[in-house]
């Protein structure tokens, strides 16, 4: 049980999940599979469905979190197909859509479920200092991230935070990582023909400054 847990949070920290994707890299590149992953293949692919491919990426998203799904692979796919401006855009959205349905979900339709699923000392102390901080723990906790992403979505709906409040500071404290995952993923068809660009470093470093997030909060706390 407890090696469980420890695969979980490693599987959510985003240094781990970033070396595992250079390590995919790397491999695609020494197999020779990167004459398979041109950009004009992406775009082809996405061509017959037009003006409707933003549209379906978005509701794609949207819905990940409600099922619990993984968003990184999805926010990844986005850099990939629409780059870093578009890509932004169009997952940030339908993060911030997603979270806000499981939010939805939690408080109105779902809540005894959500209740009976979500017990134990961290949800009790999380639900705690919703009540004292408010919209203050939504923000640390999308920055600095201490709890599994889409179980938190469900958790803050059965808090007293405003549904505005979480929705706001959902997507502006979301968005440093969107951001950063985006643009790196933007360059990573580039990679795979082991071709290093300015975008590929500068989103390398967005990915260390946001995952380095929780030491500099825990070495300001310290102090």
């Amino acid at each position: 049980m407890a090696e469980n847990k420890k695969q979980k949070k490693r599987f959510r920290n985003p240094l781990f999940l970033l070396s595992t994707l250079i390590a995919a890299v790397a491999v695609a590149h020494l197999s020779g599979a990167s004459e398979y992953l041109q950009q004009g293949r992406v775009q082809a692919f996405l061509a017959p469905y037009g003006a409707l491919a933003p549209a379906i990426y978005i509701l794609i998203y949207a819905l990940a979190p409600v099922l619990l799904l993984p968003g990184l692979p999805i926010t990844i796919a986005g850099g990939i197909a629409f780059g870093p401006f578009w890509g932004v855009l169009y997952s940030i959205t339908g993060a911030t859509i997603g979270a806000c349905l499981a939010f939805l979900v939690a408080r109105y339709l779902a809540r005894d479920w959500v209740a009976s699923k979500l017990t134990g000392p961290k949800w009790e102390k999380l639900d705690r200092e919703v009540a004292e901080h408010g919209w203050k723990v939504v923000a640390f906790t999308r920055l600095i991230p201490a709890f599994p992403f889409n179980l938190l979505n469900y958790a803050f709906g059965l808090t007293r935070v405003s549904f505005v409040q979480y929705a706001i500071t959902s997507f502006f404290c979301m968005l440093p990582a969107c951001i950063a995952f985006i643009v790196f993923s933007s360059s990573l068809l580039e990679l795979v023909r082991g071709k290093v660009s300015p975008t590929a470093l500068l989103g390398l470093g967005l990915i260390l400054l946001v995952s380095l997030s929780p030491v500099a909060y825990r070495k300001f706390k310290e102090h």
